[in-house]
């Protein structure tokens, strides 16, 4: 067949076109099709290392994951992390500038032509490429700059779907004003309409659906209800990390210290699957209590980040939480900030150059403008307190950080790579440990051998049920169940027609 692709775009970010890439990629893959995910610009701290070390954004990765392909950064050419003082740029999977914020849009012009060979050289191995746009496709005043958007289709000529979020409220105003701000070629881009999260009876909407389409002459292809399916979302925004959830007495209770530049958040996705824990996100002293467990998370920022607990006082009672026995785990940033000192002489993070950690780790951290992005196969050394079952597990995950943690005599290895790297320490009572490992998690033995030791120690019953099952058959079956949800709900006779399949 000859090369096809698609696109959605939005009318404002986090309205679903992930998500929507994510069904149709898995969708046509299960039709026999060679497909693979593009998006052009991505701005998140939520990224991945593949295997060739080349750093991209997760949302691309999760679609990759749909289309059963390995991850690519072509698939990500340029993805923005923004950390306050200044915007890191990552150009193909490495780090080429960091710019103050909104200076990017200067840069786009010359990321323009990366952009497009990205595309052409992902495209030439695959049958088909479902395209995503970047927040909303009619921001006029970043249309010439724009690389993401309408002028992607525009450059390799794809067909648009217009995806809205019904939930947010709006949804007819933002479809006809989107479609009114652009111009008249691009609105014949656009193909369809899809409306997203939608409560309620399908039936008793149909006439306001009728109503949209004699306005905008563009047909709606359908709506998506609004269902939990568990896929990964690529924003902090997301549901998942909101405060307010509350202490079961019946569960395991992990707090997760929730940062102001908290990346990778994805790395408790699987924590959140098992039935008996219970997830909590903090960002205050009221609402930390008394945990099983606290972890701090990665950050793209570890020192500001430490700052802002030193202010709110969870430092303090993180520290208070310690001395009364309850495991801490930090993991990238929060590993950094465990330890005694962190230095920034290079302005890698911004201006703050230095401060002290919670000390509760014998490691000093000193920053570095070079940065250590791969994947890693590792060993557990060691058990920690009162959990005697960790020791030999098998773990792997990915590094993303400049920072470079020197281990001081009173620490303890607690996981080494394949090359006997140390990636992670714990004090010598095993009530603090730490890892530089995201997705460590995601390596069931190690999880399962993890949660099932902190349940005994805290006396919560035990079932087979909490045992976690393998995180590629869990996905594939969310990703398949996602795809059936797509075919039921959007017309998929006028997607092939569209398509031209």
């Amino acid at each position: 067949m000859d090369k096809k692709n698609i696109m959605f775009l939005g009318t404002a970010s986090s309205v679903g076109k992930s998500t929507l890439a994510t069904a149709l990629c898995r969708f046509l893959k299960n039709q026999g099709l060679k497909v693979a995910p593009f998006k052009a610009l991505n701005i998140s701290l939520n990224s991945y290392v593949t295997k060739d070390g080349l750093e991209m954004g997760r949302a691309q990765v999760v679609q990759a994951e749909a289309c059963q392909i390995e991850p690519d950064a072509l698939m990500n050419p340029v993805l923005l992390k923004p950390n306050g003082d200044n915007t890191q740029v990552i150009v193909n999977g490495k780090v080429y500038v960091s710019i103050e914020p909104y200076k990017y849009k200067e840069l786009n012009q010359e990321l323009r032509n990366v952009v497009r060979c990205a595309y052409d050289k992902l495209s030439k191995d695959y049958d088909l490429i479902v395209l995503e746009g970047s927040g909303s496709c009619a921001e006029i005043n970043l249309k010439e700059s724009d690389i993401s958007n309408m002028n992607m289709a525009e450059s390799v000529d794809a067909p648009v779907i217009l995806v809205s979020d019904i939930d947010r409220g709006g949804v007819f105003a933002s479809i006809v004003g989107t479609i009114q701000l652009l111009s008249e070629e691009e609105r014949k881009r656009v193909k369809g309409v899809i409306i997203n999260k939608f409560r309620g009876n399908k039936e008793l909407f149909k006439p306001a659906i009728k109503q949209l389409e004699d306005i905008i002459k563009i047909p709606v292809l359908g709506v998506m209800p609004y269902e939990f399916l568990d896929i990964e979302e690529e924003d902090s925004v997301t549901d998942r990390i909101k405060n307010g959830k509350k202490v079961e007495d019946d569960k395991l209770d992990i707090a997760i210290i929730r940062l102001s530049h908290m990346s990778n958040f994805t790395d408790f996705a699987v924590l959140d699957r098992i039935k008996d824990v219970n997830i909590r996100y903090v960002d205050n002293v009221k609402d930390l209590k008394e945990p099983n467990m606290v972890i701090i998370p990665g950050t793209k920022n570890s020192i500001e980040d430490l700052r802002t607990l030193k202010e709110n006082k969870l430092f303090d009672e993180i520290i208070n939480l310690n001395n009364k026995g309850i495991l801490i785990l930090g993991i990238c940033g929060g590993y950094q900030m465990l330890g005694k000192l962190l230095l920034d002489q290079v302005g890698v993070e911004g201006k703050a150059l230095q401060e002290e950690g919670f000390g509760l780790l014998d490691i000093k951290t000193r920053f570095n403008e070079r940065k250590s992005t791969k994947q890693v196969e590792a060993k557990v050394i060691c058990n920690l307190n009162e959990i005697n079952t960790l020791e030999s597990k098998n773990v792997i995950g990915y590094e993303i950080h400049n920072g470079i943690s020197k281990v001081g005599k009173n620490a303890k290895p607690f996981i080494k790579d394949s090359k006997g790297n140390i990636v992670g320490v714990c004090n010598k009572t095993g009530t603090v440990a730490g890892t530089y490992l995201h997705g460590v998690f995601d390596s069931e033995d190690f999880t399962n051998a993890f949660i099932n030791s902190l349940k005994e120690i805290n006396n919560i019953k035990f079932s087979e049920e909490d045992e976690i099952k393998r995180i590629d058959e869990y996905k594939n079956e969310q990703y398949d169940n996602l795809a059936k949800m797509f075919e039921k709900n959007i017309d998929i006779d006028k997607i092939r027609k569209i398509l031209d399949i």
